[in-house]
């Protein structure tokens, strides 16, 4: 469980994060849809981990590399959407996997 103001942080990263991303979506996405669909900051706020899905593409991974290599490009624009932060916290994006494993369970379960 976090603290208030890491609830915060991550609720207004993962609003600006959600808006960036679609608005963006065929410069920094190849356009494809990507929702950010949970971001878990550190304890000190230095690193938040953004989990990402990633939909209408089978490449998923070639969409992630492409946007760790625009990563500084994308904390810049956060930063200005957040003035209120005195330090925006690096990001490491992941894929979020959590429906693939969902389905597969429920597969499992019908069996």
């Amino acid at each position: 469980m976090g603290s208030v103001r890491q609830n915060k942080v991550e609720t207004a990263m993962l609003r600006e994060l959600s808006v960036f991303f679609q608005r963006n979506a065929r410069e920094y996405t190849l356009g494809n849809m990507v929702t950010v669909t949970k971001v878990s900051i550190s304890a000190d706020l230095s690193f938040a981990r953004v989990y990402l899905s990633i939909f209408g593409s089978a490449e998923t991974e070639d969409v992630l590399k492409h946007i760790n290599d625009n990563k500084s490009k994308i904390r810049g624009v956060i930063a200005t959407a957040l003035k209120n932060l005195r330090k925006v916290p690096e990001f490491v994006f992941v894929i979020d996997d959590s429906l693939d494993y969902a389905m597969k369970i429920d597969d499992l379960l019908k069996k």
